[in-house]
């Protein structure tokens, strides 16, 4: 059954053909359902604060007061977002009895404002320290495809997703320190976007690395991820669909093609052909300042360092409160010094004036999101050395534009019934608009062939 995307809810809504505490109701209802992944996908359900949205937008729309496009449409925001009088918890146990919040993250005063009816906070990776999406304290949700076979969500936005795929909200507000919107797009089918970070206010923000940290979204398509940035960025972006026939795009060849298993290998090429086959030019790219990347952040990088100055005083007082495999990496950087941010910084502005030059003349950069299909999640609990190899390939091609500070959408690209498998469409910061309108224009292309 083909399901509603947000942008057709808010149409309907619009018409009077459908109504939000409608929309609601399907969402608890899926959130509640016994045999579900509610349980897993949400640390906070706001059944009745949410009703009140819900009906008070009803009230809006008949007296034809609509707020806008997101007025009356079900929402998620990820665990790490405050909202006033509770914890922040940020999908850990040690913050479940930290001081409540004395305010709602700017993120969130925007979808209120615009009537947007948050359903609840999303389950995610501890600390948002993986792009797996495992979970040890609350119960990893379980990716919709294959959903015998339990596989990850990806992460770290792993609920945000999970709520996407399975009708418990039409939209999902996440954030991406090095993929965690992209990531679990690609392994759930569905679309992701990181937009320049400065575009966002991440006032109310719980951080991972705040020179990496963006706040993005996650819908089943472009102009549904449009309607859902306009909100959060406080005016929208002026994307048009583009002819691809003047496009000219780059697929790097130093280290993003690398490691790719058959059904990634198959649908990214297969997408390239079709992108030629409507007049794209597509070339390949050198591109070798990305096989720099892995030196740079030997030491951990700005994450290692950012975090552990974060979280040293938590640490200190309850270790054993941590899930051990992110406790693990924020802790190297209690090795990193003033020195050694300093050093970063100036290695990053280098690099980024590099790869910048590199692209001039391109609008956009292609390539696969994540190098694999989702694996199982029994598989990588099991295995420490796996959990570690799994988690750095699915960050690998993501964190490559958190570290150029660009923007970047991953938008699904897998033959019909095939496992999920993201194409990754990336600009330079500021592009995007740009890089949306081409999104546009590329969703449409797959979509026809």
């Amino acid at each position: 059954m083909k399901k509603v995307t947000l942008k057709q809810a808010s149409e309907q809504l619009a018409q009077g053909s459908l109504q939000a505490s409608e929309l609601l109701q399907q969402a608890l209802s899926r959130i509640t359902a016994p045999d579900g992944e509610g349980q897993r996908t949400f640390t906070r359900v706001y059944a009745a604060s949410a009703t009140q949205q819900a009906l008070a937008a009803d009230t809006r729309h008949a007296q034809q007061q609509r707020l806008g496009a997101l007025d009356g449409i079900t929402v998620s925001i990820k665990d790490l977002f405050d909202v006033a009088g509770e914890a922040t918890t940020g999908g850990s146990v040690i913050l479940a009895t930290a001081d409540a919040a004395s305010a709602n993250a700017a993120v969130v005063d925007r979808l209120l404002q615009a009537g947007a009816v948050i359903v609840g906070k999303t389950n995610m990776t501890e600390f948002a320290y993986s792009g797996l999406g495992i979970n040890p304290h609350y119960g990893t949700p379980a990716n919709a495809f294959d959903r015998a076979s339990r596989r990850i969500p990806g992460g770290s936005s792993s609920g945000a997703a999970v709520a996407l795929t399975d009708g418990m909200c039409l939209g999902s507000v996440g954030t991406d320190t090095g993929g965690s919107v992209r990531i679990p797009a690609a392994l759930c089918g569905l679309t992701g976007f990181k937009p320049t970070a400065r575009r966002i206010d991440a006032a109310g923000l719980q951080p991972l690395s705040p020179s990496l940290d963006s706040i993005g979204v996650l819908a089943h398509n472009v102009s549904s991820c449009l309607l859902l940035d306009a909100v959060i960025a406080g005016e929208p972006l002026a994307a048009v669909a583009q002819d691809l026939r003047h496009a000219r795009f780059a697929v790097p060849q130093t280290l993003a093609l690398d490691g790719l298993d058959e059904a990634v290998s198959s649908a990214f090429y297969q997408a390239i052909d079709q992108l030629k086959a409507q007049g794209a030019t597509v070339d390949s790219l050198p591109l070798s300042e990305f096989a720099e990347l892995a030196t740079i952040n030997a030491g951990g990088g700005f994450t290692a360092l950012e975090s552990w100055q974060w979280h040293q005083s938590l640490i200190a007082r309850q270790p054993e409160k941590y899930d051990p495999r992110v406790i693990s990496r924020i802790r190297r950087g209690a090795e990193l010094t003033d020195a050694d941010r300093i050093t970063l910084e100036q290695q990053r502005a280098d690099w980024q004036q590099r790869v910048s030059a590199q692209l001039s003349g391109y609008h956009a950069l292609l390539m696969p999101t994540v190098p694999t299909i989702a694996p199982a999640i029994a598989e990588l609990e099991a295995d420490e050395e796996r959990y570690f190899r799994v988690n750095g390939a699915m960050l690998r091609n993501p964190s490559i534009i958190n570290f150029l500070d660009g923007c970047s959408i991953s938008l699904p690209c897998q033959p019909a019934g095939e496992a999920p498998v993201g194409l990754m469409v990336s600009a330079l910061p500021m592009q995007d608009s740009e890089l949306m309108g081409w999104a546009l224009s590329i969703e449409q292309a797959l979509t026809r062939a």
